[in-house]
């Protein structure tokens, strides 16, 4: 069916939206290590750079499709767009990395709700089921877009401009979006628009924060001291107390009945799996290719695409494979092959002069498991609940991946500075203050490998660049086996939890129904 101009235009509005949201995710982590240099940057400092975006875009998943039905989905959409931009000129004019992780948390709450409603409108504004296919099919190759070529970008503005770009740029961006939108997008509204789950959606973000920042800053406090302690106890009691919000509202923004379908609770199994190993990596990743590797930000923007790239180009195979499979195979093998390119890179980085094409080697097939695991998984997200319960299963999936990205951006972070600082015990034995030695840790995961370091106190101990070079590649040893093990483990649950199909006088279940747990 061929769209009208009104239609290409609105289209053309929400996929500028999504091509923006995804550059923000990709594209920032390959400019990390100049942070780490101009802003004085420390490695706490570039986690909740990252972090900042993702626990923002979650607490506002929910609320926004909410207001957006009452309000209007047009409004509200023109609002986070405008906001979006602002946020974005908020973070290239940061004076320091205080002000830009402050406003990378309002970018992220002004691009999660810019999300949400996007998604909204295209299912509006595209009435016939054919046109909605084609124009979420046109949404999903532009997001691809966004998050897969991000990190060249990213990399390419960096080499040529100054870092600020990589959030400026937005700015005009959005203006174009704004423009487009007014001109083309149609307003809707929904009378019977359900009250906002407050106390969920607020119990929710604070205790995904908490447990983030005990990840975080655990090793500093003393994981066992009484205030790490009491933000731990504080979590764990905000969870619970988040379940038992939810199960009282009328109108839950998690309905924890859904986990008893077996495709749907697989199918999350999976969608947490990507976000457990492949997108956080993500985030430190540059800064093996930049600092391990020795390549500079356009290079190390190009070598990203081998680890970007192929889930584009295997979306429409894993989708094809659906066809012809199931879920409950694609998804479980998805998350498999991510884990074995994790352990091809663990094994590349032993490999010295050889690390860099067997890394490489390593970063496609896991971009390869990572397209045979998102389209299924998205699929059967919605697809295994009624049709009436699609939206708050979408919501739960869009939760699920972002909240696991928060928790191991930390989890990897800390797996990071720990496998440094083993390297750095065993060749500086003579360190004995153990803050100073972390601190060094973090400084050399921060990227800060490439020169000598020096400790201070009593004694000022120099420590050569090899190294620390070398501590660097052993801390990623250790990151990329914890990637790779865990995910692993999550795909091994994910096809026990899935279960064989069932069968009915010898033939099997059709594929579209749903096993109950």
């Amino acid at each position: 069916m061929k769209l009208t101009m009104r239609d290409s235009l609105a289209l053309g509005a929400i996929c500028l939206s999504a091509l923006m949201f995804g550059l923000e995710i990709s594209s920032v982590p390959v400019i990390l290590p100049t942070l780490e240099h101009v802003l004085q940057a420390d490695f706490k400092d570039m986690q909740w750079i990252m972090n900042a975006y993702t626990i923002a875009c979650t607490t506002v998943l929910m609320a926004t499709g909410t207001l957006a039905d009452r309000y209007g989905r047009r409004l509200v959409f023109a609002i986070t767009v405008g906001a979006f931009g602002l946020t974005s000129l908020m973070c290239g004019l940061a004076p320091n990395t205080t002000v830009l992780i402050i406003s990378r948390f309002l970018q992220g709450m002004a691009g999660g709700a810019m999300f949400i409603c996007s998604i909204a409108i295209l299912s509006h504004q595209f009435q016939d089921a054919k046109a909605r296919s084609s124009a979420f099919a046109i949404w999903g190759v532009i997001s691809g877009i966004g998050l897969g070529f991000g990190p060249l970008i990213g990399g390419l503005i960096v080499s040529l401009s100054t870092w600020q770009w990589v959030f400026l740029v937005h700015a005009p961006l959005a203006v174009l979006c704004l423009v487009l939108t007014y001109g083309s997008v149609s307003e809707s509204r929904d009378p019977q628009a359900r009250k906002l789950d407050i106390a969920g959606i607020v119990i929710l973000s604070a205790s995904v924060f908490g447990l983030t920042y005990y990840i975080t800053g655990g090793a500093d406090l003393g994981f066992l001291s009484p205030a790490a302690l009491a933000i731990a106890a504080a979590t764990i009691a905000g969870l619970i107390a988040f379940v038992a919000a939810e199960r009282r509202h009328p109108h839950p923004m998690f309905d924890f009945s859904v986990f008893a379908v077996r495709d749907f609770s697989g199918a999350i199994i999976g969608c947490i799996g990507m976000n457990f190993s492949y997108w956080p990596l993500m985030i430190y990743l540059p800064i093996y290719f930049t600092v391990g590797l020795g390549y500079d930000s356009a290079t190390t923007g190009l070598a990203l695409l081998a680890y970007t790239v192929p889930f584009l180009v295997m979306s429409p195979v894993a989708q094809y494979l659906l066809l012809r499979s199931s879920a409950r195979t694609i998804i479980p093998l998805g998350l498999f092959t991510i884990g074995l390119g994790f352990i091809v890179m663990w094994f590349g980085s032993t490999l010295g002069q050889a690390a860099g094409a067997t890394v490489l080697a390593g970063a496609l097939v896991s971009g390869i498991g990572l397209g045979l695991t998102t389209t299924p998984a998205t699929n059967m997200t919605t697809g295994a609940v009624p049709a009436s319960r699609a939206g708050m299963a979408s919501g739960i999936d869009a939760s699920a991946r972002l909240i696991a990205l928060a928790v191991n951006i930390a989890v990897m972070g800390l797996v990071l500075v720990e496998g440094i600082l083993h390297t750095l015990r065993q060749a500086l034995p003579e360190a004995t203050d153990a803050a100073q030695l972390r601190g060094l840790a973090e400084r050399i995961a921060a990227g800060g490998a490439a020169t000598p370091h020096a400790l201070s106190g009593q004694t000022t101990l120099e420590v050569p660049a090899a190294v620390a070079h070398a501590a660097l590649v052993d801390g990623f040893g250790w990151t990329l086996l914890y990637g790779g093990v865990g995910v692993w483990v999550l795909a091994a649950l994910s096809f026990v939890i899935f279960g064989p199909a069932r069968t009915v006088s010898g033939e099997p279940r059709p594929k579209t129904e749903s096993q109950v747990i």
